[in-house]
C-alpha cells in the first residue's frame, strides 16, 4: 500500500505509515463501527439543527443568514467555480513542486515521489483553511519527517525557511505597491504631502527606525539562520536549481492565487483590475497572518470589504469574499482527501494525518515554551 522511497544508494522504507498500518490491523474492529459512525453523524446534524432553531427563537436570524448564504453561492456561475478550483489546484501543485526541489536537494540519496510531497502539502493547505494559527503547516512538516527516514525537524524547518523566501518577497512587493498607491492617492486627491510636510517627515523617520530595528534583529539571527540552512536548505547553494525549481514554481503559484481572485471578482461583476486584485491579495495575506481564526475567517471579509470599498458595495464585497473562501476551502479538503487516500491508503493516511497533527500540537507547545523561557531570561 505504501511502497518504498528508493534512492540512488539506499532504499528507505516508509516506516511510520507501515507501523501505523500494522497497528491499525491489530486493533479489534467492532461489527457496529459503521452504525456508530452513522449515529455520530446523525447526532451532529441533529445538534446543529437544534442550535439553529434555538438561536432563531432567541431572535438571532441564523436560518435566514444560511438561506441567504446559499442564495449567494448559487449566484456564482459554474464556470467560476470550476476555474477557481482549477487555479487552486495549480497553486497547490506549483508550491508542492517547490517543496519537492527543496527536499530532493536536502536528501539527495532518497528518491522522493512528487505525489507524496503533493499529498502532504495539500493536507497543510486544507487544515490551514479550518484550523487557527497555521497549524496545518506544522502538520505538513511532521508528515515529511514521518515519510522521509533521514529527515529531522531541524532540516525540514530550514527547508520551510527556504520555501518561504520567494513568497515573502512577492508579498512584500504587494505591500510596497499598496503603500505607494495609497501615498499617491493621498497626494493627488487630497494634497496630503503638500499640506502636511512635517507629518510626512515624521512618518518617514518612523519607517526608517523600524527598518533599522528589523535589520538589527536580522543581523543577529543571520549566523544562526545560515547554520540551519546548511541541512535542509542545501538548494540555496545551487542558484540555478533554486531559481528553476523553487522560485519559478512559487511565482507561478502566486500568479494562480491572483487568478483565483480575478475569477471570483468577475463572477460578482466587481471590476477586475491590477489594483483590485492586488488589494484583495494583500488583504487576504494580512488576514491569514494576523488572525487567530481559522483561515482568517471574519477578518478576511472585513479587509476585503475595505479593499473593495471604492469599486463595489459592502454587501457585494462580503458575498464575494465569503463565496470565494467557502468554495476554495471545500475544494482544498476534497483534493487533500483524494490525494491522501491515493498515496497512503484510507487507514494509513488517516493515522498519518492524525498522528502528525498530534505531534504538531506538541511541537508548537514546545516551541512556545522555549520562546517564553527565552524572554524570561
Amino acid at each position: 500500500m505504501f511502497g518504498r522511497i528508493r534512492g540512488d544508494h539506499v532504499a528507505v522504507e516508509l516506516a511510520v505509515p507501515a507501523r501505523l498500518r500494522r497497528l491499525a490491523e491489530s486493533l479489534p474492529r467492532p461489527r457496529s463501527a459503521r452504525a456508530a459512525r452513522l449515529l455520530k453523524v446523525a447526532a451532529w446534524v441533529g445538534a446543529i439543527v437544534l442550535v439553529v432553531a434555538v438561536l432563531d427563537l432567541l431572535g438571532v436570524p441564523v436560518s435566514d443568514w444560511i438561506r441567504d448564504l446559499f442564495k449567494k453561492l448559487g449566484a456564482v456561475p459554474p464556470g467560476a467555480i470550476v476555474g477557481g478550483a482549477a487555479l487552486e489546484t495549480l497553486q497547490t501543485g506549483f508550491a508542492a513542486l517547490a517543496w519537492l526541489t527543496i527536499l530532493r536537494a536536502a536528501f539527495p540519496q532518497t528518491a522522493i515521489p512528487f505525489r507524496v510531497v503533493l499529498a502532504c502539502y495539500s493536507v497543510s493547505v486544507a487544515l490551514n483553511d479550518f484550523l487557527p494559527g497555521n497549524i496545518g503547516t506544522l502538520v505538513m512538516l511532521m508528515m515529511f519527517i514521518a515519510v522521509i527516514e533521514a529527515a529531522t525537524f531541524a532540516s525540514i524547518l530550514s527547508g520551510f525557511v527556504v520555501q518561504k523566501i520567494p513568497f515573502t518577497i512577492l508579498s512584500a512587493a504587494v505591500y510596497v505597491y499598496l503603500f505607494l498607491s495609497v501615498g499617491a492617492s493621498l497626494s493627488l486627491e487630497g494634497h496630503f504631502i503638500e499640506d502636511n510636510p512635517a507629518g510626512v517627515i515624521i512618518l518617514g523617520l518612523v519607517v526608517l527606525l523600524l527598518l533599522a530595528l528589523l535589520a538589527r534583529i536580522f543581523w543577529r539571527r543571520a549566523r544562526k539562520l545560515r547554520e540551519e540552512l546548511k541541512s535542509g536548505g542545501a538548494v540555496v547553494t545551487q542558484p540555478r536549481r533554486f531559481l528553476l525549481g523553487v522560485a519559478f514554481p512559487e511565482v507561478a503559484s502566486f500568479a494562480a492565487r491572483l487568478g483565483i481572485i480575478a475569477v471570483f471578482l468577475a463572477a460578482y461583476s466587481i471590476p477586475v483590475t491590477f489594483h483590485t486584485v492586488v488589494s484583495v491579495a494583500g488583504a487576504n495575506s494580512v488576514s491569514k497572518s494576523v488572525s487567530p481564526t481559522p483561515g482568517g475567517a471574519g477578518v478576511m471579509q472585513v479587509l476585503n470589504v475595505a479593499a473593495l470599498q471604492d469599486v463595489t458595495s459592502k454587501s457585494t464585497a462580503t458575498a464575494y469574499s465569503v463565496a470565494q473562501q467557502l468554495i476554495i476551502s471545500t475544494w482544498d479538503v476534497l483534493f487533500a482527501l483524494a490525494l491522501v487516500v491515493w498515496v497512503f491508503g484510507w487507514t494509513g493516511g488517516k493515522e498519518l494525518v492524525q498522528r502528525s497533527k498530534t505531534a504538531a500540537e506538541e511541537k508548537r507547545r514546545e516551541l512556545q515554551e522555549k520562546r517564553h523561557g527565552a524572554r524570561a531570561h
